[in-house]
């Protein structure tokens, strides 16, 4: 069966790029110049850095020497195979059973007869892609995914090469060596074997005279990865390619005829709906920890498209999702009739991951519940769970999120934290510090130099404007902290102080500019 390979040079940078434009959207221009490493070699880079003589496998020193403006990415294969999801989806449409090869590369059976032959059916699919805004997208057609693959590399942008049935040999036969550099699996013999080095020490500068070889000699010589590449040289197709299963269709749309114009009546309206939703999700064995809601109404005349990102601890059930979508009707009002309301599963993970253990040992259904009728009457805010993240202050390792929903942790726990202040960790932080006073033994206030020392012995303290100056008992420190050092607006020197007073109490205090301040209360 013919094959046909879609390849979109340099997908990794492509994404890349996209993903700088939205982020900067309506500021500077967008980046041209941009490089994809992977272990400080580059992988991919834009007809922009190519233009000034970026290669792929240039260091990275090499590459900003020839282009001194090139915007430079580490490598991220999981968010490449994302974006590439969409390219599949579109080819699918037009013919089933793609199967990805890798993010930017995929293979397909060629659909000739529904479009009335080969380059027709890889033009319709081009002009899907472009419309789609993948503009550099090549095709090449062969009788295996490998000669199909070579061909593609051939091909100009939005254009096809087809090599004729049969035709394998003499298509192969006059290319360079060096296209049968491919990476060798990890489980071959010789995993170090540089093929194409060898070959042309050996005076072997063509794929057709590498195809001349006896295979058996060929075998002895460089394994069965060179054994593979000398079948694939001569015109044999060995390889078969894995044809991916579309994913169900996850995204529940609930649309009202004529507008509701009540959340309630909304609520109600959807929940066949939601419900349906959570059984479908079931039934593929997936459950969705992160949803986005979207909702449409009429405002003006306008169609207004509202939508929020919610997060569950564990996994969202119809229930839940009503209640997130009452919450979100009521905190953002949609302004009109709601003609709409669309269930999109953002994040979704294999049931068996969160299935309870024998002996059980999941979170309390009951107290869910009940957590969940008070947050019902006070609002999705009312009601919020806390934990611990990583930080020096300890305001900055407060986590807190509303009930039921993931909190998203923005510091490590398990990251080195310099200047921290030592266990264990004061009890009681307040939301504003509370102005305080520490004295030496003449009165004078007790200061911090640039290097960490102090101007005397600490004596006495007052913990707040409206508490009595004491003694002080015992005290540690200063531990110094200079953060946010290269960003003048955020930057903060300050110095921090374990107080305990005569009548127990302990305070964690910081001296800030000459000036004290109390942060924390040990109980």
């Amino acid at each position: 069966m013919r094959t046909m390979v879609a390849w979109v040079p340099d997908w990794p940078a492509l994404v890349r790029q996209a993903e700088h434009a939205e982020a900067h959207r309506g500021g500077p221009a967008p980046v041209e110049a941009l490089a994809v490493l992977e272990k400080g070699v580059v992988l991919a880079c834009t007809p922009a850095a190519r233009a000034q003589g970026v290669r792929r496998g240039m260091r990275r020193r090499d590459a900003q020497s020839r282009c001194p403006d090139l915007v430079v990415c580490d490598h991220r294969p999981e968010v490449d195979a994302r974006a590439f999801e969409q390219v599949l989806t579109t080819l699918e449409e037009l013919s089933p059973g793609v199967a990805p090869l890798r993010p930017g590369l995929c293979a397909l059976n060629v659909p000739e007869r529904y479009y009335g032959g080969e380059a027709e059916a890889a033009a319709v699919m081009a002009e899907q892609l472009v419309a789609l805004g993948v503009w550099d997208v090549r095709f090449g057609i062969a009788d295996g995914v490998f000669v199909a693959e070579l061909a593609a590399r051939q091909a100009t942008a939005q254009d096809c090469l087809v090599v004729a049935p049969g035709g394998n040999v003499d298509f192969l036969r006059d290319l360079p060596v060096e296209v049968l550099d491919v990476p060798a699996p990890a489980d071959a013999s010789t995993p170090g074997l540089d093929l194409v080095t060898v070959l042309r020490r050996l005076g072997i500068r063509r794929v057709g005279e590498f195809a001349a070889l006896p295979a058996p000699d060929v075998l002895a010589r460089f394994g069965a990865q060179g054994a593979l590449l000398h079948r694939w040289a001569r015109g044999e197709e060995v390889r078969r390619i894995s044809r991916r299963t579309p994913p169900p269709e996850l995204v529940a749309t609930v649309a009202f005829e004529p507008p509701l114009e009540r959340s309630e009546a909304v609520v109600f309206s959807a929940r066949q709906s939601v419900e349906d939703f959570v059984r479908g999700l079931d039934r593929a064995g997936l459950v969705c920890s992160t949803l986005r809601i979207e909702v449409d109404a009429e405002v003006a005349g306008d169609l207004r498209v509202s939508s929020r990102l919610w997060r569950h601890p564990r996994w969202f059930g119809s229930g839940d999702v009503l209640d997130r979508l009452r919450w979100q009707l009521s905190a953002d009002p949609p302004g009109g009739p709601v003609v709409a309301v669309r269930c999109v599963p953002v994040e979704v993970e294999p049931l068996g991951e969160h299935a309870e253990s024998l002996f059980g040992g999941g979170p309390d259904d009951q107290v869910e519940r009940s957590v969940a009728r008070v947050q019902a009457l006070v609002g999705p805010e009312g009601v919020r769970s806390v934990g611990v993240q990583g930080g020096r202050a300890p305001a900055d390792r407060r986590l807190s999120a509303a009930w039921g929903e993931r909190p998203v942790v923005a510091r490590p726990v398990d990251r080195p934290w310099p200047g921290s202040v030592p266990a264990p960790a004061p009890a009681t932080v307040f939301t504003d510090p509370a102005p305080a006073q520490v004295v030496g033994a003449e009165g004078l206030p007790v200061s911090v130099s640039g290097r960490g020392g102090l101007s005397g012995r600490p004596t006495r303290f007052r913990a707040a404007a409206d508490l009595a100056w004491q003694p002080v008992a015992a005290w540690a420190g200063p531990w110094p902290v200079d953060e946010h050092w290269w960003d003048e607006a955020a930057a903060r020197r300050v110095a921090r102080f374990q107080v305990v007073g005569v009548d127990g109490s302990a305070w964690l205090m910081v001296v800030e500019n000459g000036r004290w301040w109390t942060e924390a209360r040990y109980d």
